[in-house]
């Protein structure tokens, strides 16, 4: 026990300690803030490019019905013929030209959007409702109904939401529970692949220069491993709590400083923001702030450990298998593909049914567990299940680490000789 403390303290302070890693820790925060702010700024900026958009409208029953705004100017050359507004267009680099032929009866104008570039799909949305709401009132008139008497007859149903309880949620509860759920189990994904890898690099690196001969002849093979993953999984939460507090400070810093808020939104995002009522984003914070967030906090720890320990004694029994990380390729797939469904259940089977059967299974799958129960959590899950889960995931790290141990107290003195699955399987004979 005394040399998988100090194989522990090794590890963890050699990951702490080295360069690139200290580097990473206090530079990946500034480098997502900065993505932030500048996706951010790159929003708004082109937001506030003004559209100049020429208007050829052949029947003259249209052209007023576009009016400028902040966004767009729009400018009327239904006068000239369609040649010619080209031409102006052109010539004045103009976003593009609309052009409405003569109407017909009973049939639907052949327009066209002339532009060097293709529109904006909202822009050019928004165009196609101004047109086809003014095409639908004429018809309505021409069959002599009266357009004024449907507007006044049209009703609007909101449908409220609520449980048995009598608590109240939002429509848009769903999408809350599925961004933070998808972060959790997303950000879980990355961090075992992350620190999986650094474990199977250590264990490169120890073998190829034989430095591993000298320890494996003090120590067992089985506590070096679990020291390398020990040591590294607590220089891993160190760097992400690390993270957490130098992103949340410079993010709340540089939002102060530069002033971006809501207001600053202009076009699409700023209608998207206006069509959401004062009850709507009421009820919308009051779902976040029902969410469980200690529980999902606690759980990503929980499985973040459980899931690291699981992956990474798998990552630490490949690096003791091979000579060099070229060689680790034909044993990946079999790593990154559970990782991999686990996302894909999660954004397609949990979103649409979070309790259904293939839901509840691959949440209870070790393997899959740690990415799919974290993006349940938010939907809401019975005790019994998280603790089921919690339980076969611990047996399984128990199982796997006892297999990876095999192969690496073998593995770890193999030289020379690129192994196949074949011979990882006589390993654990030995």
């Amino acid at each position: 026990m005394r040399n998988l403390k100090l194989i522990i303290k090794r590890e963890y302070l050699a990951r702490v300690k080295n360069k690139a890693f200290i580097v990473m820790t206090f530079l990946s925060p500034l480098i997502l803030v900065g993505m932030i702010v500048l996706i951010a700024y790159l929003v708004n900026l082109n937001s506030e490019e003004k559209r100049v958009v020429a208007i050829n409208d052949e029947s003259n029953q249209f052209v007023a019905d576009f009016k400028s705004s902040e966004d767009v100017e729009f400018i009327d050359l239904s006068t000239i013929d369609l040649e010619a507004a080209k031409t102006i267009v052109r010539e004045k680099e103009y976003y593009g030209l609309l052009h409405i032929p003569q109407l017909k009866e009973n049939t639907i104008p052949d327009i066209q959007f002339f532009a060097k570039e293709a529109p904006a799909f909202g822009f050019l949305t928004q165009v196609e409702k101004t047109i086809s709401d003014k095409l639908t009132n004429r018809q309505l008139l021409a069959r002599g109904i009266d357009v004024d008497l449907i507007a006044e007859s049209r009703a609007k149903v909101d449908i409220g939401i609520q449980n048995f309880s009598g608590e109240k949620t939002s429509k848009m509860s769903t999408y809350v529970k599925m961004f933070f759920g998808g972060a959790a189990g997303y950000l879980l994904m990355m961090f075992i692949i992350i620190y999986g890898n650094m474990v199977m690099r250590s264990v490169i690196e120890e073998k190829t220069n034989r430095i591993i001969e000298i320890i494996i002849s003090s120590v067992k093979p089985i506590h070096l491993m679990l020291g390398k993953i020990l040591g590294t999984s607590l220089a891993g939460i160190t760097q992400f709590i690390i993270w957490v507090i130098l992103g949340g400070v410079m993010l709340t810093v540089v939002t102060a400083i530069s002033g971006m808020s809501m207001a600053e939104l202009h076009g699409p995002q700023q209608q998207a923001v206006e069509q959401i009522s004062d009850n709507e984003l009421q009820q919308l914070v009051i779902d976040i702030a029902k969410l469980p967030m200690l529980l999902l906090l606690v759980s990503f720890l929980v499985y973040f450990i459980g899931g690291y320990f699981l992956y990474s004694a798998i990552y630490a029994a490949i690096g003791a298998a091979v000579d060099n990380e070229t060689d680790t390729q034909q044993f990946m797939l079999p790593v990154i593909l559970p990782l991999m469904l686990g996302i894909y259940v999660g954004f397609f089977a949990v979103i649409e049914n979070p309790h259904g059967v293939v839901s509840t299974v691959f949440s209870m799958v070790p393997l899959t567990s740690p990415i799919v129960m974290l993006m349940r959590i938010p939907f809401g899950v019975a005790w019994w299940e998280l603790a089921l889960s919690v339980a076969i995931l611990i047996l399984t790290i128990a199982g796997v680490v006892w297999i990876a141990a095999k192969i690496y107290r073998v593995g770890i003195l193999m030289y020379g000789k690129k192994p196949g699955y074949k011979d990882l399987y006589k390993w654990l004979k030995y």
